[in-house]
């Protein structure tokens, strides 16, 4: 019953997040994911509910996260022709971004004393929570920290990433996609398709490149660096 309560209340608050991003027209500081964690987290605080416990029915609603995913090869179809003619500088792209993500993650922190577990998990914070997750488990860093950068940077990415691409005079939509879906993953995804289907399909492309990538090649670099 408290597993089922907590689907309730998070389904209620995403509807309410919703509700409110088409009140205000998809303005980026009401980012859906932000404004539906907040009530969420609140709550748990004031009830002092450990994430175990939501974790119960939260698992429910992450089964959800497979289909959705899938769902994306449905624009990708439709919009394959563009995608195949720009391959080469779309790869490029993703690679660039997946490197920058990286290095500037373990820079940083390395830089502000971060200690080896927390350096671990912030090297994939640009992939999806799932991934990022299991590199933080592979390389021995710390799965529930390597989440909640994931959706920090995920929020932080959709919220000021395309008034920072606007703002460098980027305005091409296969761009905005790319940089998008490579910096911040399904969150920064969902932003791009409130750009446009081009814009979301392409973002699309980048975030699942960059999470095999990612996936397949970091656990071996980050046991190299600290293992």
């Amino acid at each position: 019953m408290i597993a089922l309560a907590w689907i309730i209340v998070t389904l209620v608050s995403y509807a309410a997040a919703r509700a409110l991003a088409r009140r205000v027209n998809g303005h980026p500081l009401a980012n859906t994911v932000l404004v539906a964690s907040l009530p969420v987290i609140v709550l748990m605080v004031a009830t002092d509910t450990p994430h175990e416990t939501y974790a119960e029915g939260g698992i429910w609603l992450l089964l959800l996260l497979g289909p959705a995913t899938v769902a994306l090869a449905i624009p990708l179809y439709r919009n394959w022709p563009k995608v195949r003619a720009a391959a080469g500088p779309l790869l490029l792209g993703i690679a660039a971004g997946s490197v920058t993500a990286v290095s500037v993650a373990l820079i940083s922190a390395w830089a502000l004393g971060a200690s080896i577990p927390s350096l671990l998990s912030l090297a994939p914070k640009s992939v999806t929570t799932p991934i990022a997750m299991g590199i933080a488990q592979v390389t021995a860093g710390l799965p529930s920290l390597a989440a909640a950068i994931v959706i920090v940077t995920g929020i932080v990415g959709a919220v000021l990433g395309p008034w920072l691409l606007n703002r460098l005079g980027i305005r091409d939509q296969e761009a905005h996609g790319v940089a998008l879906g490579t910096a911040a993953h399904g969150i920064g995804t969902a932003r791009a398709f409130q750009e446009g289907e081009e814009t979301g399909t392409f973002s699309g492309v980048a975030m699942g490149l960059n999470g095999i990538v990612t996936a397949l090649l970091l656990p071996w670099l980050l046991l190299w660096l600290f293992g």
